[in-house]
């Protein structure tokens, strides 16, 4: 008997995509769709088409268009997913009080474990290997974002390898306040800049390595997450450190909000071993929202361009992946020096990476992670069983 494709192929796991949905998260109740009750219905098929039903509060809730796209990107990461359809329908008023029942007592016992608001996008800068401009790449784009007006996080998970520090210009150490760090902050134009790295915590010092184990460095980085007074954010950037190891699984686990930016440079050595940063990411059930290219060309004074590292190896991973080439940054000598100096080359105004990093930017906000608009469905619910049962004591 002759055995078709199709009856070959596995329909994707129910358990995968419903951990996929743990990271779908309702902005205004800080929780995701899976533990509120949202997610009434999960079918997968042979062909790799995935239907998954949503329970709104309202059935004209503002969100839907923002928890789509969110379903959509997280479960379409999930192997065997071909594509993924999102259908609506709204709670009964049995399902609206256990939802609310269950934000109450959150609000009131369980508080979450990290002070990262609901609404904050989360994007860690990874890739496979050292020496690709990880950091360059989130201390410029950071800085290029808060120049837009935006409050953006960055949080430096390479604890060890520490640089943010110095790339953005920041002297002096953190502080706490009620057991809590208060990252440092900084001014860039209307936005701000909050910043929490080893090399800002009192006893480090650039010249002295730090020697921790694997385990003790997660539980560094899950120390960054967890006892620091973040606040509001538009944008939280996660530095992470190269490799594939203790960090960058801990990082799924305990924030597995996260989403992902694959750095790599124009090699073809680069890009297979990024592409191992985005296997690892995807098997944390973590999305991956785009590749950025680093040191594609050199443009000379004339306006010439040289490839000096090679050319192509950003499209090519991103075609791998099956995500968008985000942004393609130049070699430009202004990205070492505003890196020793402690000024972006992104907000230097003009020049090849200034533009580069602009571009990056509009892209990132508009489409790979656009920022959420609080809307007020559920927060309205909520006001409104406030008012009849009155505010926790």
């Amino acid at each position: 008997m002759v055995v078709s494709p199709s009856s070959e192929r596995r329909a994707p796991e129910h358990e995968a995509v419903r951990r996929a949905l743990l990271g779908v998260m309702d902005p205004e109740l800080g929780d995701n769709v899976v533990d509120l009750g949202m997610v009434q219905r999960i079918e997968a098929e042979q062909t790799g088409v995935v239907d998954v039903t949503l329970s709104l509060t309202t059935a004209g809730c503002p969100l839907r268009a923002q928890l789509m796209k969110d379903v959509k990107a997280r479960v379409g990461s999930v192997p065997l997913v071909e594509e993924v359809r999102v259908h609506f329908g709204e709670m009964t008023s049995e399902q609206k009080k256990s939802l609310m029942s269950r934000a109450r007592w959150m609000a009131r016992d369980n508080a979450p474990e990290t002070e990262i608001p609901g609404s904050t996008r989360v994007a860690a800068v990874a890739s496979g290997k050292g020496g690709v401009g990880k950091s360059s790449v989130t201390a410029n784009l950071a800085s290029r974002l808060a120049a837009r007006g935006l409050t953006v996080g960055v949080l430096d998970a390479d604890i060890g390898g520490f640089s943010i520090p110095r790339m953005l210009g920041l002297e002096g150490h953190v502080t706490a306040e009620a057991k809590k760090i208060v990252p440092l902050e900084k001014r860039v134009g209307q936005g701000r800049l909050k910043v929490v790295s080893m090399g800002s915590v009192e006893g480090t010092s650039e010249d002295e390595a730090i020697m921790l184990r694997g385990l003790m460095l997660n539980r560094a980085v899950q120390h960054f997450l967890e006892d620091v007074r973040w606040g509001e954010m538009d944008y939280l950037l996660v530095d992470m450190p190269p490799g594939t190891s203790d960090i960058q699984m801990g990082l799924a686990r305990m924030l597995p909000r996260s989403e992902v930016l694959i750095v790599t440079t124009p090699t073809l050595a680069a890009q297979k071993v990024a592409a191992r940063a985005a296997d690892m990411a995807r098997k944390g059930y973590l999305r991956v929202a785009g590749v950025i290219e680093n040191m594609s060309a050199f443009v000379c004074d004339h306006g010439r361009s040289y490839a000096l590292f090679g050319s192509g190896g950003g499209q090519r991973l991103a075609d791998q992946v099956g995500v968008p080439l985000l942004g393609s940054i130049p070699l430009d000598p202004a990205l070492a020096a505003g890196g020793d100096t402690g000024q972006p080359a992104s907000l230097s105004g003009s020049g090849p990476a200034a533009d580069a990093y602009a571009a990056l930017a509009d892209r990132v906000v508009n489409e790979a992670l656009p920022l959420v608009e609080m809307a007020g469905c559920t927060a309205r619910l909520f006001d409104q069983v406030e008012e009849v049962l009155g505010p926790k004591s």
